[in-house]
């Protein structure tokens, strides 16, 4: 029997969040023209776009942070007001950012009841009580630390656990991600994968933000893409892919670097032989040559940062040896590495490679002081040698600012690190480090980063990567040392160097060399 034609579907139920048309304007910038998102309840949902193309700027419109010039926020089809923080909270909003809130001298229950009330009894907090509640919770997101712990003896993905945790306990019904496996093995990531599907099923939606478009592709049901202050697609499950978002990123396609791999036998700049620190450096030895491009591979804790601090000098090795150009380096500080034609783009490079509230001039010029003042005699700064240098700097490596008095801590990502690359390009080293040269950046930063140092080392410069990310290396490096357990345990050379390859050798066994 047919349905009768007058019969109507039941309503369906509005999204949970629902941001229509919001605009914001910071000093004459416009941050959001307009833009939209809607999540529904159990719902993964992408946001992607470059840096600056406005995501941060929504996220704190809807934590409370910031407030909207134009636009409505909607929860469950309810106008609502987000004049601070605690209201988002109330209306089941948790925003876990890259900077996690932890505090590290506090034990991990205490830090996952940070601002939640308390259970007393006697006017005293109540911690057995709390714990019996907190327990089934800490479990079910993986937390397997003692609540007695104290939280600095964690890793970066344990007080991930805990800032999940913190948010269902807060019965948060969104949580939103931002870039939470910047600082997390593959291993970890897997896991919070796993998380996140859990929270799915059980119903509380996810904003999951990141420029990792494999990790877009796995877990997102929808992605809306944000470019220059404006949602400009909403891309469905079934119609997701890298192609179709790396376009709608970017507005086009994305130059890739195109190179040749032929500067393994160019003269030999720095050779490291049989360096060692316990425990995380184990029997190193390497030869980088003039000119090329060498990468160091591996899982997060494998000991590439550590083997570049050892060559860099910020710590000493308990044995082993190097040479620069053939005569024995041993820099006992990173001062010395400076002195003798070496430079490091940080990891971190806000904490580390920056002073954000100076101006790009101030963070270009600060490692180069010596080539801007009047006279070695008469230490005083050449502001208008300081003015052309920093402004050819800007100019030769495409920094998007304003001027270059703008203090740095306002660009974007991609651009600080540009600045942090332009600091080096002044002195003109020998040798280059960069430690994750891409990390947090978006993909059209990143093919400019990786234009840059491919244009770096056509000049001659030799230089050392160190990435995580193992779809980086292959676009980028000449050859690439994978390192497991404190050792290197492959080469990788030519068409052999591929994403699988490294993966498969970053899960080598420790102390044991793959085939």
């Amino acid at each position: 029997m047919l349905a009768s034609t007058s019969e109507t579907k039941a309503p369906q139920a509005p999204p949970f969040l629902a941001a229509r048309g919001i605009a914001k304007t910071y000093g004459g910038v416009k941050a959001l023209k307009g833009v939209s998102l809607t999540v529904g309840a159990g719902e993964v949902h992408g946001l992607v776009g470059a840096n600056g193309a406005g995501k941060s700027t929504l996220i704190r419109i809807l934590a409370g942070l910031a407030h909207a010039d134009a636009g409505e926020v909607a929860i469950d089809g309810r106008a609502v007001m987000l004049g601070n923080p605690a209201q988002a909270a109330e209306l089941g909003m948790n925003f876990i950012h890259q900077e996690l809130a932890f505090v590290p001298g506090m034990t991990v229950l205490e830090n996952i009841m940070l601002g939640l009330p308390k259970k007393t009894r006697l006017g005293m907090v109540d911690w057995t009580a709390i714990a019996r509640d907190v327990e089934p919770v800490a479990r079910r997101v993986g937390i397997t630390a003692s609540m007695d712990a104290e939280v600095r003896t964690l890793s970066t993905a344990e007080n991930w656990l805990i800032n999940i945790c913190r948010a269902l306990i807060r019965k948060a019904r969104l949580i939103v991600m931002d870039e939470p496996t910047a600082s997390l093995s593959a291993a970890e990531s897997e896991k919070l994968f796993r998380i996140i599907e859990d929270l799915r099923d059980t119903g509380v939606a996810v904003i999951y933000v990141s420029h990792r478009l494999d990790e877009i592709l796995r877990l997102c049901s929808r992605v809306t893409v944000f470019r220059d202050g404006q949602s400009v697609a909403v891309i469905d499950k079934h119609e997701l892919s890298r192609v179709r978002l790396v376009h709608a990123i970017v507005g086009g396609e994305v130059e890739q670097v195109e190179h040749a791999r032929d500067v393994v036998h160019a003269e030999t700049v720095l050779s490291v032989k049989g360096l060692s620190r316990s425990p995380r450096v184990d029997d190193v030895s390497l030869d980088l040559h003039r000119g090329e491009v060498l990468g160091i591979g591996g899982l997060v804790g494998a000991g590439r940062s550590e083997l570049v601090r050892l060559i860099y000098g910020a710590d000493q090795p308990d044995a082993g040896s190097m040479t620069l150009e053939g005569r024995t380096f041993a820099p006992a500080s990173p001062a010395e590495a400076v002195k003798a034609g070496m430079g490091l783009v940080p990891e971190e490079r806000r904490a580390d490679g920056l002073l954000l509230a100076k101006s790009v001039a101030f963070n270009l010029q600060i490692s180069n002081l010596m080539n801007i003042v009047r006279s070695p005699a008469l230490p005083l700064i050449d502001y208008g040698k300081r003015k052309n240098l920093s402004a050819q700097t800007v100019r030769d490596l495409a920094i998007k600012t304003s001027s270059i008095e703008t203090p740095v801590g306002l660009l974007s990502g991609g651009n600080q690190q540009k600045v942090v690359i332009g600091r080096w390009l002044l002195r003109a080293p020998k040798i280059l480090i960069l430690d994750e040269p891409t990390r947090g950046v978006d993909i059209g930063a990143r093919a400019d980063i990786h234009r840059l140092i491919r244009n770096l080392a056509a000049g001659g410069m030799a230089v050392l990567v160190v990435s995580s990310e193992p779809d980086e290396l292959p676009d980028l490096c000449d050859r690439v040392l994978v390192m497991a357990g404190g050792r290197i345990v492959r080469e990788l050379t030519g068409a052999n160097i591929t994403r699988n390859a490294i993966v498969e050798a970053s899960y080598a066994f420790e102390g044991r060399e793959t085939t």
